[in-house]
């Protein structure tokens, strides 16, 4: 036979208290390993030994060779992501439409909720010289653990009255009022806690039984397409066939070129986006305008629960992109591009409204910086003595100088005009 080697000794612990013999077995080193204070049973003599916790070695200082080149400004993203949380965020949307076109059914239908339980509609005497007002509703909505409080600017009475000449000129005061009352607060002394109730986005309805946009529908969009971000929408897609709607967003846009306006302009994608993203934007972006359907009834179709309207000949599925754009217009509006949404109009609208309250406020502040030097220089007895004969000459031959030059601009324009105009004539000439 072989000589085995003896088996490895036991790790060194503290010896036990006096005054009980010691319980030998696998509970002794059970109570070693544990290290504590502890009471043990022997199932075979029933003798009982209180043990002091064992004295581990100090545990060494860990290396920090693989992390020598981590600083930490890796993990800003998940402090602003928890900051943003537990801030919660804000979104205002304005919804403009004459009514019938579905606007609140399409309100309900993308933010899940019922904004308008106790809304009376008007009879036929009351439109007839009813005026455009403004309805504000919020709603604070959470989706797994993100706040957001949701304010939905409503305008009814638009397009109802038989003159409607003036029914843009309480929107664009509206947004005026709201960027005016952001840059108060922004320019007071505290500005810590400022509530943001500018708009964010505009979604116009276009009705579907038209052949394109009416000057109704010109009028406002003309005035607004510079302080808001507009989103045209064709209400009720489901009178209208695919060919049908395909004509009318071609006829949309090209009434929106002929005219210069600009509607919300989607950001480029990153090079480095995935291509599922990128085909999604591609998708998106040939959707304009959105031809939806709204609808808040549930109905179960082929064993499937679906939102959608049951017609006699069948049902039409909200969610379905064969039969509307209702997805496409959610994607957009929520999912991926709410924030660009706000960054544009704080970057371009609200800065434009800056600026220019920020020249009107130079201009009056030299209008009145004159006023008070001409005073001053009135108030005194030597006014006239103040500016001598030689002075008014002099005044007088700069601002004939001033003439002359601009007579002199004013003749080379002309000369240049003209010249193009021979240069124009002798193309034509050689072209024959």
């Amino acid at each position: 036979m072989k000589h085995q080697p003896p088996p490895p000794p036991l790790p060194l612990s503290q010896p036990p208290l006096m005054g009980g013999p010691v319980a030998g077995g696998v509970a002794s080193a059970i109570s070693s390993i544990n290290g504590s204070n502890s009471v043990i049973s022997n199932n075979n003599n029933s003798e009982t030994v209180k043990c002091r916790p064992p004295i581990y070695p100090k545990p060494k200082t860990p290396s920090f060779d693989k992390d020598r080149d981590y600083i930490g400004f890796a993990t800003l993203p998940e402090q602003v992501h928890r900051k943003s949380v537990k801030r919660g965020f804000e979104f205002t949307l304005m919804v403009v439409g004459e009514s019938g076109l579905g606007k609140s059914t399409l309100i309900n239908s993308l933010f899940l909720g019922d904004l308008y339980k106790n809304r009376q509609m008007p009879n036929v005497e009351e439109r007839i010289e009813k005026t455009t007002k403004v309805e504000k509703k919020t709603m604070d909505i959470e989706e797994r653990g993100v706040r957001l409080r949701l304010t939905v600017v409503d305008t009814p009475g638009f397009g109802d009255a038989i003159n409607c000449e003036d029914s843009w000129r309480v929107c664009t005061q509206y947004i005026d009022e709201q960027f005016r009352q952001y840059f108060t607060d922004e320019s007071g002394l505290n500005r810590r806690n400022i509530q943001d109730n500018r708009v964010h986005c505009c979604l116009y309805f276009v009705p579907p039984w038209g052949h394109s946009l009416r000057q109704m529908d010109l009028d406002l969009i003309r005035r607004l397409h510079r302080k808001v971000n507009i989103v045209l929408v064709i209400g009720k897609a489901d009178c209208l066939n695919k060919q049908e709607v395909r004509k009318l967003k071609e006829r949309i846009l090209q009434d929106l070129e002929d005219n210069h306006i600009q509607l919300y302009q989607f950001p480029e994608c990153d090079s480095d986006e995935d291509d599922d993203f990128k085909q999604q934007d591609r998708e998106l972006k040939a959707s304009i305008p959105f031809a939806v359907v709204g609808s808040n009834t549930i109905l179960e179709v082929a064993g499937k629960k679906v939102r959608g309207r049951q017609y006699p000949w069948g049902v039409v599925n909200v969610e379905d992109p064969e039969h509307s754009d209702f997805i496409k217009l959610r994607t957009f509006l929520i999912s991926t591009h709410m924030q660009d949404l706000k960054d544009t109009t704080q970057d371009v609208h609200y800065e434009n409204f800056r600026a220019q309250c920020i020249s009107q406020i130079s201009q009056h502040a030299l209008r009145e910086r004159g006023k008070l030097k001409r005073d001053s220089i009135s108030s005194t007895n030597g006014f006239d003595a103040a500016i001598s004969e030689t002075d008014r000459l002099l005044l007088q031959k700069d601002e004939e100088i001033r003439r002359m030059q601009d007579m002199l601009t004013q003749m080379q324009e002309k000369l240049k005009q003209t010249h193009l105009m021979e240069m124009k004539k002798n193309d034509s000439v050689i072209d024959v």
